[in-house]
């Protein structure tokens, strides 16, 4: 293992500004040390920070390595915050007698001309940012180091601040990791000294074992779990050998214990380990060392802008909610997958450390109160032991059915799960699942009810392209349905004629704005129905990735494909379940009238309610606003 370089920073990662409204803001951080948080803070431009007082407080800690602590940070002020006006706050964190502010901890949280970092609190959503998709290596900038650039603007000139960023799936990467990050995480691992676990039905039966496995880079297909038996995929697609459990393409590097989960978290959002870490190339074969090379620079590139990314995040409110890749490729898509996955003890290990990282960097923040309950269940797990949770504890996880959460702004914000209420198909296990189950559209149905307008979001688009879809369901129908990733919300019966019926719903709300992300791609529409004594104005905007892109020549075609055979006017239609609606497009400033937008990017949704008028567009990696008309 590489000598590690520097002395440890206290200060791991955050504040990550989370769940923000009048009457609860919460942050996230991460440390090295035990310590008490004294939180510090008042609104206006003439603002002259007081200490918040104890009983308006409350901090959660979970020790997750022996010098790793995850804190959870609740501020209920007794009288509620005003909204629209700035809120400036620091923190003090208190080690024995001595107190660290957080100027002092780092020098890049705070604006130019600013001591404290800010946030504001307005639910009246006039602007969000919301994507989806950001891998650490994949060629192209992160477009939320110009999120940051767009904000530090708009603090200058004293402008409106988006209301919150929603990053609505694959936030992190677990199953598709670089050989430098993954060379990274191994040494944060040794140096926080995150805690290890014992691994059953595994060739290596100990989590210390990773960090010198002779497998342990680019070749962790040898590692991982897998089954003779498992048909999931054709032979072509794996030339004869054991099918793997985990069905990722690029699963050679997929991570495995729960310190490699949290070491991910910790280098994917702070800028603050990468100073203690060496890319110098491992121990590697040869045929690996180009590889390593290329992607050590794509890595290095990312790591340069994490400054910027964890200053925006601590000045806007972030709202999350997992898709596959925050826990593994195809995470449950189908019935076949789960009893492949939750059968084997070693893959429902994996599955279960990815879930309980996310529970605690993601999760927990979307709406602390939410999930009292299951941490309680959990708490044994984080009391300093030197092994993690028992497999009885991760069922607790997978039994969880709160991911789900609302925003309580206007219009409602309600932001589904679509992963872990699958409406599985009994009559063949191979069938794409449904993204959610007859009991949790039910449940969506009645969180609906009444309301004026709602902003929906979703994992993956609900109207997908038809093209794409109509492939999925042709490969499907040849038992291909992980092959061509088969999940979109028409791939199920039940849920499509559920999801569908909801919208037809009498006291459906009237204005229907769908966030979406999950295709590495852009677009938006704008969908009417036929034939329905409810008329809702449904207006689905999919933005992805962050920092992810579609291969471009397959997506140009795809585009010009698209609209040929199936546009508005389309007979083809008919033979859809868009026989019952309208779906129009709108364009992009790429000419031609093409609809689908490539490029990593943030997308911005503008809203009047009272003027009737939605804006979408997408702030590019390189700064450009790029507006669908």
């Amino acid at each position: 293992m590489t000598q590690l370089i520097k002395e440890i920073p206290l200060l791991l990662a955050g504040p990550i500004l989370r769940r923000c409204t009048p009457e609860q803001v919460v942050f996230w951080f991460a440390t090295s040390s035990a310590a008490q948080l004294q939180l510090h803070s008042d609104y206006g431009e003439q603002a002259s920070l007081r200490l918040i007082a104890p009983d308006e407080t409350e901090q959660q800690v979970w020790q997750v390595g022996k010098n790793a602590y995850i804190y959870g940070f609740i501020w209920s002020p007794k009288t509620p915050l005003p909204q629209s006006l700035k809120i400036h706050y620091n923190f003090t964190l208190g080690i024995g007698k001595n107190q660290y502010t957080l100027a002092e901890l780092t020098d890049e949280l705070c604006y130019t001309g600013h001591t404290y970092p800010s946030f504001v609190i307005d639910l009246t959503i006039k602007e969000l940012m919301h994507g989806s998709c950001r891998k650490p290596h994949h060629d192209s900038d992160d477009a939320l180091v110009q999120l940051d650039n767009t904000l530090a603007e708009r603090i200058a000139q004293q402008a409106v601040r988006p209301s919150y960023l929603m990053m609505s799936g694959d936030q992190v990467y677990t199953d598709d990791v670089a050989g430098p990050l993954l060379h990274a995480i191994h040494q944060v691992i040794e140096q926080l000294g995150l805690f290890n676990e014992k691994l059953t039905d595994s060739v290596i039966t100990h989590s210390n074992d990773l960090l010198s496995n002779q497998y342990s880079f680019y070749q962790r297909d040898q590692l991982l779990p897998d089954d003779e038996n498992n048909a999931m995929l054709k032979h072509h697609f794996w030339k004869g050998k054991r099918k793997p459990i985990f069905t990722s393409a690029n699963s050679d590097n997929h991570l495995i214990s729960f310190g490699e989960m949290m070491a991910m978290y910790l280098l994917t959002w702070s800028p603050a380990l990468w100073a203690n870490v060496s890319l110098d190339k491992p121990n590697l074969a040869a045929e690996f060392h180009e590889r390593y090379a290329e992607e050590k620079s794509a890595i290095q590139h990312f790591a340069q802008g994490l400054g910027q990314v964890r200053r925006v995040m601590a000045h806007l409110p972030c709202y999350m909610i997992f898709d596959d890749h925050d826990i593994t490729d195809d995470w449950n898509l189908n019935r076949e997958w789960e009893e492949a996955c939750y059968g084997n003890a070693f893959s429902k290990k994996i599955i279960g450390n990815a879930l309980l990282a996310y529970l605690l960097c993601q999760g927990w923040g979307n709406d602390p109160k939410r999930f009292t309950p299951l941490l309680k269940k959990l708490e044994h797990c984080f009391d300093g032991a030197p092994t993690l949770c028992a497999d009885t504890l991760l069922d607790d996880l997978f039994h969880w059915h709160h991911w789900g959460y609302e925003i309580p702004s206007q219009p409602a914000t309600l932001v589904l799960d679509t992963r872990t209420q699958r409406w599985r198909s009994e009559s063949n296990a191979k069938k794409p699942s449904g993204l959610m189950d007859w009991e949790s559209l039910s449940d969506l149905q009645q969180n609906l009810i009444d309301k004026d307008a709602v902003i929906l979001v979703s994992a993956a688009p609900i109207y997908g392209v038809k093209l794409i879809e109509a492939i999925q369901k042709l490969m499907t129908f040849f038992g291909l349905a992980l092959t061509v990733d088969a999940e979109n919300w028409m791939a199920h019966k039940g849920t499509a004629n559920v999801i569908l019926n909801i919208f037809r719903h009498k006291k459906t709300p009237p204005l229907f704005i769908i966030l979406s992300g999950d295709v590495h791609y852009s677009f938006v529409y704008d969908v009417s129905l036929k034939f329905s004594t409810s008329q809702p104005r449904i207006h689905q905007v999919t933005s992805s990735g962050i920092k992810n892109e579609f291969p471009s020549t397959l997506l140009l075609l795809f585009d010009k494909l698209n609209r040929w055979l199936f546009h508005v006017y389309s007979p083809l239609n008919w033979l859809t379940r868009r026989r019952h609606m309208t779906v129009k497009t709108r364009t992009h400033p790429g000419n031609k009238g093409r609809t689908l937008l490539n490029g990593s990017g943030v997308g911005v949704l503008r809203l009047d309610i009272e003027k009737d008028t939605i804006e979408t567009s997408v702030l590019s990696a390189k700064g450009e606003y790029q507006q669908f008309k």
